[in-house]
């Protein structure tokens, strides 16, 4: 990728920084990711625009800055992709972190906008947020280990058979973490 066409990186932790055209395009983000197969919370497609955006309004909601970040790449001023940090303020787990949503739009896949958003996930996590680790879920069968893997994530258990997309396709949920961060 040519830095002309790097991705923009952005972050978001409050409601009130996202308009009506932002939300718009993370919608239409989301719904084109789940629709092309995308694991990221829709696991039946198709979906629309108006399943997708009362899940966008709760993400939205609960942003704030010590307990949830959302970060956006944006290529030539268009939506690239986006994931969300976020930490549970319980004390006992305060210090760990989960990526959530991680995805990037089908049109700008392999131009390394899931790799950017990782690392600016990571440096947030650690800088911004103060936090040790990262943890994720991802579904197997769909090569997101290796992607993950590559980030420096290990995995470190499964949940064996645990989401069924449709009879006789039962995926494990790979659990991986990142640390240190």
């Amino acid at each position: 990728m040519t830095s002309k066409n790097a991705p923009e990186l952005r972050q978001f932790w409050h409601r009130d920084q996202i308009d009506a055209e932002l939300s718009r395009e993370l919608i239409d983000c989301w719904v084109e990711v789940s629709n092309a197969g995308g694991a990221v919370g829709f696991p039946f497609p198709p979906v629309t625009a108006d399943e997708v955006g009362p899940a966008a309004e709760r993400l939205f909601a609960g942003l704030h800055p010590d307990r949830s970040r959302l970060v956006l790449a944006m290529v030539d001023g268009v939506l690239a992709g986006w994931l969300n940090v976020r930490r549970d303020p319980h004390p006992l787990v305060a210090h760990w972190g989960t990526l959530h949503h991680v995805q990037s739009h089908p049109a700008f896949r392999g131009r390394g906008v899931g790799s950017a958003l990782m690392d600016h996930a990571r440096q947030i996590a650690r800088a911004d947020m103060a936090l040790e680790q990262l943890h994720l879920a991802a579904r197997s069968g769909m090569g997101l280990e290796h992607f993950y893997g590559g980030m420096g994530f290990e995995e470190i258990g499964r949940r064996p058979g645990v989401l069924r997309l449709a009879p006789g396709d039962d995926r494990d949920e790979i659990l991986m973490v990142l640390t240190p961060l």
